[in-house]
């Protein structure tokens, strides 16, 4: 391939994003089917034109100067736009050959995320596939630094008007309590009261709306273990070490402790979250409706069926939204 001098080609582009998300020159060459000095040549002929260095080639893993992080986040919309612009001008059909970044609320790692995966790889044969997993408020922070095209994540408040919301599931908090330790549900409080209160971190989103919820009912209740963990939180409650707040989707988690702790609605003022999907307007057509339509049934017959059946008082509290 012939550049003219001081000309940024679409392959360069592709060259250095690869290049900066694998930390690698011979990593991106073999994900690009290209040789590793054509590669180097490419990254040499684009920091060339742009007149400042973006990877710094002599640490390994590969890490990108000041200049390459800021220019990464335009090089990744370059490509996606280039992507939809092929697809609308030829096939009219943008999952031929889009490159999606999609993150996943690590609720959903076990249940649903796979099933979504092979769902959209069946719909989009074409379509190459980044997946990033972890707690919603990281996710979120990625969608807004252009890290993401589209977050399946609990919902926070304050999103503005430059994002496309998709509800996807609403999901109350629950008490998490040991096998028959509450012997009387109309006594609950009392019953908790004699128990620690294992806390889900407060250093995550949820964790903090707990912590707020847990202020404004004023009831005096005492934590000596605050987790960021929902399997080693059941595991305490399944020992009998105390109770907990947490989700069903936390819940089912960590099922194999299920048959060893009950859940119960709140004893107090009633708190939920809303998971969504979320991407910027516009930014990846009409794709954030497709992925929707293709999780919610995902998430009905992953988790909805799975916890109505184990906790049946769940029906009308946890349900899929369209």
């Amino acid at each position: 391939m012939v550049d003219t001098p001081g000309k940024i080609t679409l392959w360069q582009i592709e060259i250095f994003v690869a290049s900066a998300e694998e930390r690698s020159i011979t990593a991106a060459a073999r994900r690009l089917g290209a040789s590793a000095s054509a590669v180097s040549q490419q990254l040499t002929n684009l920091e060339t034109s742009l007149g400042t260095p973006l990877l710094n080639r002599g640490e390994r893993p590969m890490p990108l100067t000041p200049a390459g992080e800021a220019f990464l986040q335009r090089a990744q919309t370059i490509l996606n736009e280039a992507a939809e612009a092929v697809s609308e001008l030829t096939l009219q059909d943008m999952a031929a050959r889009v490159r999606l970044r999609l993150g996943v609320v690590e609720d959903f790692d076990a249940d649903v995320t796979p099933s979504l995966l092979m769902s959209l790889s069946e719909t989009m044969p074409r379509a190459q596939f980044l997946l990033e997993t972890g707690a919603s408020h990281r996710l979120l922070d990625q969608l807004e630094a252009r890290g993401l095209d589209v977050a399946i994540a609990a919902e926070p408040n304050d999103l503005s008007g430059i994002w496309d919301v998709l509800p996807l599931l609403h999901e109350p908090f629950v008490v998490v309590a040991p096998k028959r330790a509450v012997r009387d549900e109309a006594k609950i409080i009392e019953t908790l009261r004699q128990m620690p209160l294992i806390q889900y971190t407060s250093r995550h989103v949820m964790g903090r709306q707990i912590s707020a919820h847990l202020a404004r009912t004023r009831l005096p209740l005492s934590h000596r273990f605050e987790l960021d963990s929902y399997h080693a939180i059941m595991a305490m409650v399944a020992k009998g070490e105390g109770w907990s707040i947490l989700t069903p989707l936390g819940v089912l988690r960590a099922k194999r402790f299920l048959d060893r702790v009950e859940t119960f609605p709140l004893p107090f003022e009633p708190l939920s979250r809303t998971i969504s999907l979320v991407a910027r307007k516009d930014s990846v057509a009409d794709m954030p409706e497709r992925i929707a339509e293709t999780v919610r049934p995902l998430i009905q017959s992953e988790i909805v069926d799975f916890c109505l059946h184990k906790m049946p008082w769940l029906k009308g509290q946890m349900e899929v939204l369209n």
